[in-house]
């Protein structure tokens, strides 16, 4: 059984900081992708950062700059650094964990996700 556990979210001011959590259990962490979505109220899951077992990142330009994605292969978990947060970052925020990997980058022929963890920025 694959399990994606996200934590770290809350209700911060503009301007703030957060770091979000996802811990993996059931498998290794080698040899995929792991990232970040996010949805809001009436919006559609939009990417927001994505890094491959490589150590590539990629983000999306709403986030560029602000938010940095990372990864402890020992602990099976990947991170997301969001400062300088804005009232548009509200929103559910979900981990997921997809391959394979190529050269291009990471494809989502397979994949998991967790329950997400809610961001509030006011």
């Amino acid at each position: 059984h694959v399990q994606l556990v996200e934590s770290g979210g809350g209700s911060v001011q503009a301007g703030g900081s957060l770091r979000l959590s996802c811990a993996a259990s059931g498998y290794s962490n080698s040899m995929y992708c792991m990232g970040w979505y996010r949805q809001a109220p009436g919006k559609e899951r939009e990417g927001v950062a994505v890094i491959s077992s490589d150590g590539r990142t990629s983000y999306a330009d709403s986030v560029k700059g602000r938010f940095t994605i990372s990864k402890d292969n020992a602990k099976n978990t990947v991170y997301l650094q969001m400062n300088k947060l804005k009232p548009e970052d509200t929103a559910m925020y979900y981990c997921g964990a997809y391959g394979p990997v190529v050269p291009e980058g990471c494809r989502s022929d397979w994949g998991y996700w967790g329950q997400g963890t809610q961001v509030t920025v006011s």
